[in-house]
């Protein structure tokens, strides 16, 4: 039941895949404790422009705020889409549906959350990733993606995710580093922020992945000191499937996903569940960073 007399919480999920009826009807479940919660869903929501359409509308009539943050899904051009656009025609058609829809997206003015453990900066970002995160080993992006290729462990962006008009996803990902590095140097510093991005932004939580060439598609070097350098209380992102909460430099790392029917099934944590972001939980687990 909604508490009308609470005063909400900042919450966050990723990864929701819809194009799973099972993942669908989590969706369709998800409801907020509070009509004042904001949520931020931090990528891949879905493969399909519909299907995404579906999912962010409907959450954004229950929640007072949704802020989203691209996944490498949604940047798919998949052959079952009648949307054909890709690159960063694609992306600008998302940021267009989601401001139809009153979703929050990176090109937005940050909101500021003001409600319990606020007030707190909340900045959806959209960087991508530049193969730098190379296990040891392996110096040249080359290198890596030749051993990746040969153990038939390759993610699927290499086929469906184009950088049109951009020559690579590495040089998208430059630019994007660079305008949003720009736009939170010229923030307020006197306000803590929150995070999010789909691609982890510290590499230390691909250290689980039990393929570990896998990690290239997984962020940049370059935001290794962002958690430092914009004042994170926390940082919330997705993409991995390893829902986890960890701590580095004291700042609180949160992976947010929901994955696969074939993941969350093994999982005795019922699916689904946002996670909560502010104001920070009491009783969290110890940190495993």
């Amino acid at each position: 039941m909604l508490g009308e007399d609470t005063e909400g919480s900042l919450v966050a999920i990723s990864d929701l895949h819809v194009g799973y009826k099972e993942n669908r009807a989590l969706v369709e479940a998800l409801r907020p404790a509070s009509p004042r919660d904001w949520l931020i869903v931090a990528g891949d929501v879905a493969d399909t422009v519909a299907d995404i359409e579906w999912a962010l509308g409907t959450l954004a009539e229950r929640f007072d705020t949704v802020i989203w943050a691209p996944g490498n899904h949604e940047l798919w051009t998949p052959p079952a889409d009648p949307v054909t656009l890709r690159g960063v025609d694609r992306y600008e058609l998302l940021v267009r549906r989601c401001r139809e829809l009153g979703v929050v997206t990176p090109e937005d003015d940050y909101r500021v959350w003001r409600g319990p453990g606020g007030p707190a900066l909340v900045a959806p970002l959209f960087l991508l990733y530049d193969y730098s995160w190379r296990p040891p080993g392996f110096d040249t992006r080359e290198a890596a993606l030749a051993e990746a290729y040969r153990t038939g462990i390759v993610c699927t962006d290499e086929f469906m995710l184009h950088p049109d008009p951009y020559p690579s996803r590495q040089e998208w990902c430059a630019a994007r580093l660079e305008q949003t590095a720009r736009r939170l140097d010229a923030r307020d510093p006197q306000l803590p922020t929150v995070l999010v991005n789909h691609w982890p932004l510290d590499r230390h939580p691909t250290e689980v992945l039990r393929y570990p060439i896998f990690a290239q598609w997984c962020g940049t070097e370059a935001t290794a000191d962002w958690h430092r350098r914009f004042a994170a209380t926390t940082v919330v992102y997705g993409h991995l499937h390893i829902p986890r909460t960890t701590w580095k430099d004291g700042v609180r790392f949160e992976e947010v996903s929901v994955g696969y029917p074939r993941e969350w099934r093994q999982r005795s944590v019922p699916p689904g569940r946002v996670r909560q972001i502010l104001p920070a939980p009491t009783g969290a687990p110890a940190p495993l960073w």
